[in-house]
């Protein structure tokens, strides 16, 4: 039964990110190997982050909300954004289109993160003897995050990838991909500074994942189509 709970688990965490890469054209264009050298970014620019976090940070003895503290966490969680500028501008791709290319970059990045963050904690937390739903809301978090992922690659793409977009867009895109890079800030303030509990922290990530997924893909084809 706990491995059973293990492997449920596993899948609702990892499963999307193959469902994803089968269902769209990236599996038929090839992006695989796009796919990995973005993972392989976010392993470094994760070690990075760890290495500044170590550096910066002090350790607190409780878990209570220090503003200076998470807005120092927000500025180190930029260097995600510097990152995915070098996945999508410096990086060899083969001859893709830039909207398979984002969302290739968006998928590995997304696959390395819940890797590096999840599998851990589900390879020793559920095969335990007791069933909690902390892993499967653990899941549906990085459900969230693969659609963060992806809207913050298109929102890059359209920021360093497209020259001709129409200037009345770019705040708004700006706007957004500050948002969405600034998520775990946010998230870390619900938990923290407005005492919400993890269900709740969970299913706003998801109602924000989508949202941020809408007005990304509304963003993408404005600035797709022909300027009159």
């Amino acid at each position: 039964m706990t491995l059973f709970h293990f492997f449920n688990c596993a899948i609702l965490t990892f499963g999307p990110h193959a469902v994803y890469y089968s269902a769209t054209p990236l599996s038929e264009y090839d992006t695989l190997g796009t796919s990995i050298k973005a993972a392989l970014v976010y392993l470094g620019t994760a070690l990075v982050k760890l290495v500044c976090l170590a550096t910066f940070l002090k350790v607190s003895e409780n878990d209570s909300f220090d503003p200076y503290q998470e807005l120092l966490k927000a500025l180190i969680g930029f260097i995600d954004v510097a990152g995915l500028y070098f996945a999508l501008t410096q990086l060899t791709h083969r001859n893709i289109s830039q909207n398979h290319k984002y969302q290739a970059v968006g998928l590995g990045w997304a696959f390395a993160d819940s890797v590096l963050h999840r599998l851990a904690p589900l390879w020793v937390g559920a095969r335990g003897l007791e069933f909690t739903w902390d892993f499967i809301l653990q899941g549906l978090e990085a459900n969230a995050n693969l659609v963060f992922s992806i809207s913050l690659a298109a929102l890059g793409s359209l920021m360093w990838l497209r020259k001709n977009k129409p200037k009345t867009l770019i705040p708004i895109i700006y706007a957004c991909a500050g948002i969405v890079a600034t998520m775990p800030s946010i998230t870390s303030y619900l938990r923290k500074g407005l005492g919400w509990h993890f269900p709740k922290v969970v299913g706003f990530e998801l109602f924000t994942s989508l949202v941020m997924a809408f007005i990304s893909w509304q963003l993408f084809s404005a600035c797709q189509r022909p300027s009159s």
